[in-house]
């Protein structure tokens, strides 16, 4: 998976491409972890349009995301979810704990 990061008007993107699971969970910590600090981010958005697969893992770590995220204030939105991706999501219902589009 490859992760890359933009920045406009206090909002965070993070786009995600290729397989999200277990084996890039390093990768996705050292994406996000710079933005719970940033005092000019108050929201991020994971962009999910780049990925087609994800595991019980990576709901761990999207938990793991809204829970730093929130304890600093900061609102975490999915975007692009599609396919596969959505299923194991709705699955998992992180519909009531994700805004998701």
């Amino acid at each position: 998976m490859q992760a890359s990061i933009s920045k406009d008007a206090g909002k965070a993107v993070v786009k995600l491409a290729g397989r999200f699971d277990f084996n890039t969970h390093r990768e996705f910590r050292s994406a996000y972890e710079p933005l719970v600090a940033d005092a000019d981010v108050q929201a991020v958005v994971v962009d999910f349009s780049g990925v087609d697969y994800l595991d019980s893992s990576a709901l761990g770590m999207l938990l793991m995301l809204r829970d730093k995220l929130g304890g600093v204030g900061k609102e975490v939105v999915l975007t692009g979810v599609r396919g596969n991706v959505k299923q194991v999501l709705d699955i998992a219902n992180f519909g009531k704990l994700f805004p998701i589009s």
